[in-house]
């Protein structure tokens, strides 16, 4: 018992120390606005035009969308994406169709529909804007995505 409240102690010492040590490091993306404040208010993006598939960066990264999405309605009765991309229909509109992964539940399992765990697009999918990074980044895509 003793020894369980020694542990609890120390890591509740180390759950407040640290904090206040990252806080000074750590700046947020509202800057110097305080949170009793209004933030200003965003500058809306660019969609980009319709345009070729873009390219991906890594091995298991999901498809960028290449066109504009505001106005689709992805809902439990709804899916604007599947009047395209399905299977059925990619064909005649010239779109790319969803991938066999689509089809498998949690489990593996095989199904005729697509998976309800892959059924909302847009958690995974995101359209391009014309938007300047929010912090910088170094990072560099693997050799065997590039074509190298």
């Amino acid at each position: 018992m003793k020894h369980l409240i020694k542990h609890t102690i120390i890591m509740l010492g180390i759950t407040l120390i640290i904090p206040t040590i990252n806080a000074a490091e750590v700046e947020s993306l509202r800057g110097a606005n305080p949170l009793n404040e209004k933030a200003k208010k965003p500058v809306p993006k660019r969609w980009q035009s319709d345009r070729a598939p873009i390219q991906r960066d890594f091995v298991h990264q999901p498809p960028l969308i290449p066109h504009a999405i505001e106005g689709y309605v992805i809902n439990i009765r709804s899916n604007k994406c599947l009047s395209c991309h399905s299977w059925a229909n990619y064909k005649d509109k010239g779109a790319t169709k969803i991938s066999l992964t689509h089809f498998t539940d949690r489990d593996g399992n095989d199904l005729s529909n697509v998976s309800a765990r892959r059924y909302f697009c847009t958690q995974c999918h995101v359209s391009q804007v014309d938007a300047k990074p929010l912090v910088s980044n170094t990072f560099k895509p693997v050799k065997s995505i590039m074509g190298r």
